[in-house]
């Protein structure tokens, strides 16, 4: 549509990887379909089996479950509109559906920051003041620790996204992605971004390198305290007990930092698009695996669940 000398914008094109040839992204549209089935399998039953076992009720496994719904959320969000872009060329977006995906890419996106950071903090409790870990981390103090996690997501979806596209677009409406991320998007736009991105700069500061410090924080204390132990069975024990949540927090926030902390002239488009690829859609399916293989109650739990299940006779 013509506004005066603009034209308005009425849908996006995401470019996604139309570069490539069409036997590369349908080998891509089969892995990623795989890794997406995977990612919902894996996540949930997680969400399963930390609901019906009796001895998965600690508040590790509580939060273990809120991430497991985060990443179904995530996955959900960003994976079927990249198979349909792979397989059946549906590059187009409309503005509210661009919107609509952007919105909830921040709101999973923060609140799974803040959740891995009070993940962090109960292993944290659990370790440094295990006598108090009880008290501390009661049902209601993990409801709300939860709560405040999911909530965090919504201030920063809602000013982020209606700032966006508040901004009038008024020229190419190709978005060198495969989703309606932030950087690409405000490419689009033909008016001063400047604050905007003083206010993104700042947000990003908040939700993702503020978590980062306090788990950084917390596990600085949490080896300190693992090493003053004096057996080494304590030891091994207490680091089984975080070695999970360690490593998917390097995973998540490695990637993450990486895209959007780096200059703009440092980085491709093609490699925003890999970077991307790490944390929405290879580290939401690798939760369930690195929970399920390193956690031996996670394991055992499994085992139960599917005896119960399937009975004695079929296992």
């Amino acid at each position: 549509m013509m506004w005066g000398n603009w034209t308005i914008v009425s849908e996006f094109v995401l470019v996604s990887f139309s570069t490539l040839s069409s036997e590369l992204q349908a080998l891509l549209f089969l892995l990623f379909l795989i890794i997406y089935l995977v990612t919902l399998t894996g996540n949930v039953l997680i969400i399963l089996v930390t609901t019906v076992d009796s001895a998965l009720q600690s508040p590790m496994y509580f939060f273990l479950r809120n991430l497991s719904f985060l990443e179904i959320g995530f996955n959900l969000v960003i994976v079927p509109k990249m198979l349909g872009t792979l397989i059946i060329q549906d590059t187009t977006i409309s503005f509210l559906g661009c919107a609509t995906q952007m919105y909830f890419f921040f709101f999973f996106g923060a609140a799974e920051c803040c959740l891995l950071a009070t993940m962090a903090y109960d292993r944290y409790v659990a370790i440094c003041d295990p006598l108090r870990y009880p008290v501390i981390m009661g049902r209601r103090a993990c409801a709300q620790l939860a709560a405040a996690s999911w909530f965090s997501g919504f201030p920063v979806a809602t000013v982020q996204t209606t700032w966006i596209f508040s901004f009038p677009f008024c020229g190419p409406n190709r978005v060198n992605h495969f989703f309606c991320d932030s950087p690409p998007v405000i490419a689009l736009v033909c008016a001063d971004t400047s604050l905007f991105e003083l206010e993104a700069l700042t947000a990003t500061v908040l939700f993702i390198l503020f978590p980062f410090l306090l788990i950084l924080g917390s596990y600085v204390r949490i080896l300190s305290t693992i090493f003053r132990m004096p057996s080494a069975e304590g030891k091994r024990k207490a680091f089984s007990t975080c070695s999970s949540h360690l490593l998917v927090v390097s995973l998540f926030y490695s990637t993450a930092i990486l895209t959007y902390f780096r200059p703009r002239s440092s980085t491709s488009p093609e490699s925003k698009k890999l970077l991307s690829l790490s944390y929405t859609v290879v580290t939401p399916m690798l939760n369930p695996i690195i929970y399920s293989l390193r956690n031996s109650e996670v394991k055992a739990a499994l085992k139960r669940v599917t005896h119960r299940t399937l009975g004695p006779k079929k296992l």
